[in-house]
């Protein structure tokens, strides 16, 4: 069962080097994220995301998840994409358990202007070394499981055979 992962960090820029760790304990075998992504609040209270995906039919799918779950998140339009009946009813899906309503607020909460957080989908990791690795970087820990079925549900729509 993968889990979604956010740590929340005081400021703007360490959630992009706690990014580009993952990506060597990736490297390193130590972290197995399905996909990643860094959320920069600027003081001016708008958001930009960083993902780690560049191919086009995974990074597409995944970017698509990355913006209805910040879209719902953080209120804000899903960064430009029309998505139609099919992830409108995905969205719902994603507002109505999936990602618990705790895990919303506390994300919310984190986000305040002039910070950042970093997010991940892990299918597994080594525990001790992913803290040791993304511990200089501090940060506050949510976490929030996704069930086998909601994550089923969710590709499903993303690939269109919802």
């Amino acid at each position: 069962m993968p889990d979604l992962i956010a740590i929340g960090y005081d400021d703007t820029t360490t959630a992009l080097s706690a990014m580009d760790e993952v990506g060597r304990l990736a490297n390193d075998l130590v972290i197995q994220p399905d996909a990643v992504a860094s959320v920069v609040r600027g003081e001016d209270g708008k958001f930009r995301t960083i993902t780690n995906q560049h191919e086009v039919g995974a990074g597409a799918t995944w970017g698509m998840f990355w913006g209805l779950l910040f879209g719902m998140l953080f209120f804000v339009p899903i960064f430009g994409m029309a998505m139609g009946a099919a992830f409108g009813a995905l969205g719902g899906k994603l507002a109505k358990g999936s990602v618990s309503k705790e895990f919303q607020e506390q994300v919310r909460a984190a986000m305040q202007p002039g910070t950042s957080a970093l997010f991940m989908i892990v299918e597994q990791m080594t525990t001790d070394k992913a803290l040791d690795g993304l511990s200089k970087y501090g940060g506050n820990v949510i976490k929030t499981s996704l069930s086998a079925e909601d994550e089923a549900e969710i590709q499903k729509h993303l690939h269109g055979e919802a």
